[in-house]
Parts: C-alpha cells; structure tokens; sequence
C-alpha cells in the first residue's frame, strides 16, 4: 500500500485562499441557474439574471425541437417546499447555426413533465455578443416572471442544465414581461 504525500508551500496556499475569497465576493448573478437552501430547508425562488430578458417574445409556440446537436434541460421546484412541478410551460431561445435569437425557428415551449424536468433539443449553438449563451423565461400565471441567462463554457458544448425554482405571485403582484 502506497500513501500520497501531498505537499503545498505558501505561495500555493495563498493562491488557493485568494480563489475561494474571490468566488465568495461573486455576485449572484454569476452563480449558476439553480436553486439554492436557505435557513430552515425552505427553497429560495431563482432570481432573474441579468439580460435574461434581451430578444424576449411572449407565448413561443409548444414544440418538439428546435433542430439537433444541443439538448437544453432542467428541473423546475416550487419555492417554499422544492416540490417538482408538472406541466409548467418554459420558454426557450438561443442564437443557433440557422440565425440569430429573434429568428422565429430558435425559440420554443416545452411543457415540464410529471416528475418537473423539461428537455428541449437544439441547433448548435453559437456566440452573440462573443458569448455562447441560452435564455429560458417562465411567464404565466401561478408564478413570477422569472428569465434566465446561462452562459456556455464553450460554442462546442452539447448542452446545458438549468435547474430553477418559482416563486408564486404574490397578490396584486404586477407580471413582469
């Protein structure tokens, strides 16, 4: 049996100290799409990420897919008790290799099913703004308004998770669009 001996010198251990500080000090906006505990095991709502919203166009149309190559998926709870939800309708764009966000072709509905998972598959997708990058937006009744950004780590890879948890509206809670 053979034990590794790791060994560090301060430089190393600095460094080490210094990525976590920074990752700390993030804002949330650069953490990922899912949800996140808060105190008592309550599910805190997903926030809306900056940009989420860009080329936005309300009721895109339920479809099958939106070509092949990129598989966008995910697990949609309820705040408060992280149930999953079924049949929530969540709405999906990107700029593919046929055209850009506002081409009718890259944006689509997908229903979640009975365990809250959608799926839809897509076109590669390709940098806007020198940024790979998918939106996915919940706007209909139940729940707030909520958009998400998620940023690729790169154009080639084949998908993406987004896992999201929605608030419910609150009483006379104006929608956001």
């Amino acid at each position: 049996m053979t034990a590794k001996i790791i060994v560090t010198d301060r430089r190393a251990l600095f460094i080490g100290a210094a990525a976590a500080g920074t990752a700390l000090l993030l804002p949330r906006s650069f953490t990922p799409a899912v949800a996140q505990s808060s105190p008592g095991n309550a599910i805190a709502p997903t926030q809306t990420m900056p940009g989420g919203a860009n080329n936005y166009v309300p009721n895109a149309p339920l479809v099958q897919n939106l070509g092949t190559g990129f598989i966008a998926s995910g697990l949609v709870r309820r705040a408060s008790d992280g149930a999953p939800l079924s049949n929530i309708r969540v709405q999906i764009w990107a700029a593919t290799e046929r055209g850009g966000e506002r081409v009718p072709s890259n944006r689509g509905s997908v229903m979640t099913g009975p365990d809250g998972r959608y799926r839809l598959e897509f076109s590669p997708i390709v940098p806007q703004f020198g940024q790979p990058h998918i939106h996915i937006a919940y706007d209909d009744p139940g729940f707030a308004t909520l958009f998400l950004r998620p940023v690729l780590s790169s154009r080639y890879d084949k998908g993406i998770v987004a896992d999201f948890v929605l608030a419910p509206t609150a009483a006379n809670e104006p929608r956001r669009s």
